[in-house]
């Protein structure tokens, strides 16, 4: 299997390249985060002529998320499921592909850490792993995917100094990604690679992207079993490139491959 994530920053303005980026690599599951739009308006017709079942969860000018199948999508969910605190927005979706239950997320951003956001953020973290604990088993396979707005250690960022007191980088936020860890998954991405300056997001501002001033916040949570069948995970810088007339995302799709 291949899948991916990719939090591609409005789906409108970023359709051709979504378009070619599917006809080049065929990934089998492909999750998208912001796509900003209703779900009246998503193009699932567009995927459906090349090839792929979508389910979407959005609300308009903000967020949404997406999972696209090739190999099949059965029991959608949107948001964290019964029993749990409602999300005001659309950030999460659940689909099962070929097998592995699928969360295509979009976690809050935060914004600052004395905003009122940055408690929704840490509410909205504790709630995934809820959700977590009440519908998945942790022996299955399982892909909890997407822009998490946290960078799980310092080496995921390209300067410490640059974040002190920041979001993203606080220990609450990092303590209750660790938190969905210990559920059972793995941070897939770091067990294939451990160097420092690999990232998947990159400021629009001051040449971030080409200075290599990044952060890596776009993650694949797996499974024990899909961990152990992950053969390669890349992020494709290629695709944060492109002209004016083009634009890229500021974030650039992450990939695993899995054998079997």
């Amino acid at each position: 299997m291949l899948l991916a994530t990719w939090n591609v920053n409005s789906l409108n303005a970023r359709l051709s390249r979504v378009e070619r980026w599917l006809e080049r690599f065929r990934p089998d599951v492909l999750c998208l985060q912001e796509t900003k739009m209703a779900d009246d308006a998503f193009p699932a017709l567009t995927f459906e002529a090349l090839g792929y079942e979508a389910f979407h969860h959005g609300e308009g000018r903000w967020n949404g998320v997406a999972i696209l199948s090739r190999v099949g999508l059965d029991d959608p969910v949107a948001g964290f499921g019964d029993n749990i605190d409602p999300d005001p927005d659309a950030r999460l979706a659940w689909a099962t592909c070929g097998g592995v239950r699928v969360a295509c997320c979009y976690v809050p951003n935060g914004r600052s850490l004395d905003n009122d956001h940055y408690q929704y953020k840490l509410s909205w973290l504790d709630r995934l792993r809820t959700s977590l604990d009440q519908s998945c088993d942790p022996a299955d396979d399982v892909v909890v995917c997407g822009d998490f707005n946290v960078a799980p250690t310092d080496i995921d960022v390209y300067d410490t100094s640059c974040f002190v007191g920041a979001t993203h980088v606080s220990a609450p936020e990092r303590e209750r990604l660790a938190r969905i860890a210990q559920w059972g998954l793995v941070d897939v991405f770091r067990e294939h690679h451990q160097e420092a300056g690999l990232y998947s997001w990159w400021d629009y501002r001051g040449g971030a992207f080409h200075k290599r001033q990044g952060m890596r916040i776009d993650l694949l949570m797996v499974s024990n079993s899909m961990a152990a069948a992950t053969e390669t995970v890349v992020v494709d810088r290629n695709e944060r490139k492109g002209p004016k007339d083009d634009p890229p995302s500021d974030h650039a799709p992450v990939l695993m491959v899995t054998g079997g």
